[in-house]
Protein backbone atom coordinates (compact mmCIF):
# COMPACT_ATOMS: atom_id res chain seq x y z
CA UNK A 1 0.00 0.00 0.00
CA UNK A 2 1.08 3.69 -0.45
CA UNK A 3 1.39 6.48 2.24
CA UNK A 4 -2.30 6.94 3.75
CA UNK A 5 -2.53 10.53 5.87
CA UNK A 6 -5.74 11.53 6.93
CA UNK A 7 -6.31 14.22 9.43
CA UNK A 8 -8.75 12.53 12.30
CA UNK A 9 -9.13 15.83 14.92
CA UNK A 10 -8.32 19.52 14.87
CA UNK A 11 -9.00 22.49 16.57
CA UNK A 12 -12.43 24.06 15.50
CA UNK A 13 -12.14 27.41 13.52
CA UNK A 14 -8.41 27.03 13.96
CA UNK A 15 -7.71 30.36 11.82
CA UNK A 16 -9.70 32.30 13.89
CA UNK A 17 -8.41 30.76 17.02
CA UNK A 18 -4.95 31.78 16.76
CA UNK A 19 -6.04 35.56 15.07
CA UNK A 20 -7.80 35.83 19.04
CA UNK A 21 -5.21 34.38 20.74
CA UNK A 22 -2.59 36.90 19.16
CA UNK A 23 -5.01 39.63 19.39
CA UNK A 24 -5.54 39.38 22.79
CA UNK A 25 -1.29 40.67 23.17
CA UNK A 26 -1.84 44.52 22.22
CA UNK A 27 -6.35 44.36 23.36
CA UNK A 28 -7.72 45.40 26.26
CA UNK A 29 -10.65 43.31 24.98
CA UNK A 30 -11.04 39.43 26.66
CA UNK A 31 -10.19 36.77 23.89
CA UNK A 32 -13.94 35.22 23.77
CA UNK A 33 -15.19 39.01 22.92
CA UNK A 34 -12.32 39.51 20.47
CA UNK A 35 -12.97 35.83 18.74
CA UNK A 36 -16.65 36.75 18.40
CA UNK A 37 -15.90 40.03 16.48
CA UNK A 38 -12.90 38.62 14.11
CA UNK A 39 -14.72 38.71 10.02
CA UNK A 40 -12.58 36.25 7.73
CA UNK A 41 -10.69 39.67 6.19
CA UNK A 42 -9.36 40.40 9.42
CA UNK A 43 -8.73 36.80 10.42
CA UNK A 44 -6.14 36.72 7.11
CA UNK A 45 -4.89 40.36 7.46
CA UNK A 46 -4.00 39.53 11.07
CA UNK A 47 -2.54 36.43 10.50
CA UNK A 48 0.12 37.44 7.63
CA UNK A 49 0.92 39.98 9.71
CA UNK A 50 1.81 37.43 12.75
CA UNK A 51 3.73 35.76 9.77
CA UNK A 52 5.70 38.68 8.71
CA UNK A 53 6.66 39.51 12.25
CA UNK A 54 7.77 36.24 13.62
CA UNK A 55 5.03 36.53 16.07
CA UNK A 56 4.67 32.71 16.22
CA UNK A 57 3.80 31.47 19.47
CA UNK A 58 0.06 32.12 19.19
CA UNK A 59 0.09 29.66 16.26
CA UNK A 60 1.02 27.10 19.07
CA UNK A 61 -3.17 27.14 20.38
CA UNK A 62 -3.85 25.01 17.08
CA UNK A 63 -3.32 21.45 17.05
CA UNK A 64 -3.57 18.70 14.56
CA UNK A 65 -3.90 14.88 14.96
CA UNK A 66 -3.31 12.75 11.67
CA UNK A 67 -3.69 8.79 11.28
CA UNK A 68 -0.50 8.15 8.89
CA UNK A 69 -0.39 4.35 7.14
CA UNK A 70 1.82 2.98 4.73
CA UNK A 71 4.85 4.29 5.84
CA UNK A 72 8.04 2.93 6.91
CA UNK A 73 10.01 2.62 9.68
CA UNK A 74 12.88 4.37 8.10
CA UNK A 75 10.44 6.90 7.73
CA UNK A 76 8.69 7.31 11.20
CA UNK A 77 12.79 7.59 12.89
CA UNK A 78 12.64 10.45 10.93
CA UNK A 79 9.28 11.71 12.16
CA UNK A 80 9.48 11.45 15.32
CA UNK A 81 12.72 13.43 15.74
CA UNK A 82 10.66 16.59 15.50
CA UNK A 83 10.60 16.91 19.32
CA UNK A 84 7.08 19.10 19.76
CA UNK A 85 4.59 16.61 18.95
CA UNK A 86 3.07 13.72 20.10
CA UNK A 87 3.62 10.44 18.97
CA UNK A 88 1.66 6.78 19.39
CA UNK A 89 2.87 4.02 17.10
CA UNK A 90 2.04 0.79 16.02
CA UNK A 91 4.05 -1.46 18.55
CA UNK A 92 5.79 -4.76 16.94
CA UNK A 93 6.43 -5.73 20.68
CA UNK A 94 2.54 -6.38 21.47
CA UNK A 95 1.58 -6.63 17.37
CA UNK A 96 2.27 -9.88 14.79
CA UNK A 97 3.72 -8.37 11.84
CA UNK A 98 2.88 -11.62 9.78
CA UNK A 99 1.80 -10.49 6.64
CA UNK A 100 2.96 -6.82 7.11
CA UNK A 101 4.35 -5.42 3.85
CA UNK A 102 7.87 -3.38 3.05
CA UNK A 103 7.92 0.13 1.58
CA UNK A 104 9.86 -0.11 -1.75
CA UNK A 105 11.85 2.65 -2.72
CA UNK A 106 11.04 4.26 -6.21
CA UNK A 107 14.81 3.76 -7.17
CA UNK A 108 14.14 0.13 -6.17
CA UNK A 109 11.15 -0.59 -7.74
CA UNK A 110 12.33 1.01 -11.13
CA UNK A 111 15.04 -1.18 -11.12
CA UNK A 112 13.68 -4.55 -12.10
CA UNK A 113 16.99 -6.14 -11.18
CA UNK A 114 16.93 -4.38 -7.79
CA UNK A 115 13.43 -4.74 -6.73
CA UNK A 116 13.97 -8.51 -7.35
CA UNK A 117 16.59 -8.41 -4.79
CA UNK A 118 15.29 -6.37 -3.00
CA UNK A 119 11.62 -8.55 -2.57
CA UNK A 120 12.93 -12.14 -2.11
CA UNK A 121 15.36 -10.50 0.85
CA UNK A 122 12.62 -8.80 2.42
CA UNK A 123 10.18 -11.98 2.26
CA UNK A 124 13.28 -13.85 3.48
CA UNK A 125 12.97 -11.14 6.56
CA UNK A 126 9.65 -12.26 6.72
CA UNK A 127 9.91 -15.88 6.62
CA UNK A 128 12.31 -15.93 9.27
CA UNK A 129 10.27 -13.53 11.68
CA UNK A 130 7.56 -16.30 11.50
CA UNK A 131 9.58 -18.95 11.93
CA UNK A 132 10.69 -17.78 14.92
CA UNK A 133 7.39 -17.06 16.37
CA UNK A 134 6.29 -20.69 15.23
CA UNK A 135 9.49 -21.57 17.50
CA UNK A 136 7.38 -20.07 20.65
CA UNK A 137 10.71 -16.90 20.27
CA UNK A 138 8.59 -13.94 21.79
CA UNK A 139 7.50 -10.89 19.22
CA UNK A 140 9.26 -8.89 20.99
CA UNK A 141 12.84 -10.97 20.43
CA UNK A 142 11.20 -12.00 16.49
CA UNK A 143 10.92 -8.45 15.26
CA UNK A 144 15.08 -7.66 15.20
CA UNK A 145 15.00 -9.69 12.30
CA UNK A 146 12.58 -7.55 10.36
CA UNK A 147 13.41 -5.20 7.85
CA UNK A 148 13.90 -1.26 8.33
CA UNK A 149 11.21 -0.94 5.99
CA UNK A 150 9.15 -2.32 7.37
CA UNK A 151 5.19 -0.67 6.86
CA UNK A 152 3.75 0.75 10.25
CA UNK A 153 1.26 3.05 11.56
CA UNK A 154 1.59 5.81 13.72
CA UNK A 155 -0.99 8.61 14.87
CA UNK A 156 0.95 12.37 15.21
CA UNK A 157 -0.56 15.12 16.72
CA UNK A 158 1.58 18.55 16.25
CA UNK A 159 0.64 22.17 16.96
CA UNK A 160 0.87 24.54 14.18
CA UNK A 161 3.78 26.32 14.75
CA UNK A 162 5.83 23.21 14.71
CA UNK A 163 3.75 21.88 12.03
CA UNK A 164 5.31 25.70 9.59
CA UNK A 165 8.97 24.08 11.25
CA UNK A 166 7.94 20.88 9.57
CA UNK A 167 6.86 21.86 6.47
CA UNK A 168 10.21 23.93 5.93
CA UNK A 169 12.33 21.08 6.28
CA UNK A 170 10.53 17.96 5.16
CA UNK A 171 8.89 19.43 2.17
CA UNK A 172 12.22 20.66 0.78
CA UNK A 173 13.22 18.98 -2.15
CA UNK A 174 16.83 17.69 -0.07
CA UNK A 175 14.37 15.92 2.23
CA UNK A 176 14.09 12.01 2.02
CA UNK A 177 11.62 10.88 -0.60
CA UNK A 178 8.97 9.58 2.10
CA UNK A 179 9.12 11.88 4.84
CA UNK A 180 8.12 14.37 2.07
CA UNK A 181 5.95 12.79 0.59
CA UNK A 182 3.85 12.26 3.58
CA UNK A 183 4.93 16.28 4.81
CA UNK A 184 2.83 16.79 1.45
CA UNK A 185 -0.03 14.80 2.12
CA UNK A 186 0.01 16.51 5.65
CA UNK A 187 0.11 19.72 4.04
CA UNK A 188 -2.88 18.87 1.80
CA UNK A 189 -5.09 18.09 4.93
CA UNK A 190 -4.50 20.77 7.07
CA UNK A 191 -5.36 23.55 4.23
CA UNK A 192 -8.41 22.19 4.08
CA UNK A 193 -8.83 22.34 7.71
CA UNK A 194 -6.92 25.66 8.16
CA UNK A 195 -6.42 28.01 4.81
CA UNK A 196 -5.22 30.80 6.38
CA UNK A 197 -2.91 29.45 8.95
CA UNK A 198 -1.60 27.25 6.25
CA UNK A 199 -1.65 29.33 2.86
CA UNK A 200 2.28 30.11 2.61
CA UNK A 201 3.59 26.81 4.71
CA UNK A 202 6.73 24.99 3.32
CA UNK A 203 10.54 25.01 2.50
CA UNK A 204 12.01 28.37 2.60
CA UNK A 205 12.67 28.38 -0.94
CA UNK A 206 8.29 28.95 -1.59
CA UNK A 207 7.92 31.34 1.56
CA UNK A 208 11.55 33.28 0.83
CA UNK A 209 15.11 32.69 0.34
CA UNK A 210 16.37 28.98 0.48
CA UNK A 211 18.60 28.22 3.49
CA UNK A 212 19.69 25.29 2.43
CA UNK A 213 23.87 25.03 2.79
CA UNK A 214 23.54 23.29 -0.38
CA UNK A 215 20.48 24.40 -2.73
CA UNK A 216 18.76 21.62 -4.91
CA UNK A 217 19.14 24.19 -7.79
CA UNK A 218 15.80 23.67 -8.60
CA UNK A 219 13.24 25.63 -5.78
CA UNK A 220 9.35 25.29 -6.21
CA UNK A 221 7.62 28.25 -8.10
CA UNK A 222 4.81 28.98 -5.42
CA UNK A 223 2.84 26.02 -3.03
CA UNK A 224 0.52 24.73 -6.02
CA UNK A 225 4.02 23.92 -7.70
CA UNK A 226 4.79 21.85 -4.80
CA UNK A 227 1.75 20.05 -4.27
CA UNK A 228 1.83 19.21 -7.78
CA UNK A 229 5.19 17.67 -7.84
CA UNK A 230 6.13 14.05 -7.65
Amino acid sequence: MGISVKLIAATPEADKVVAAAAKLCYSASGAAEIFDGLDPAKIVSFLSKLRESGHLSPFEHASFTFAIEGISRVATHQLVRHRVASYSQQSQRYVSMSGNGCVVPPSVAADASAAEIFKAQAEAACSAYEKLISMGIPKEDARFILPHGAETRIVVTMNARELHHFFALRLCRRAQWEIRETAKAMLREVRGAAPVIFGTAGPSCVIGACGEARPCGRPYKDMEDLLSCD
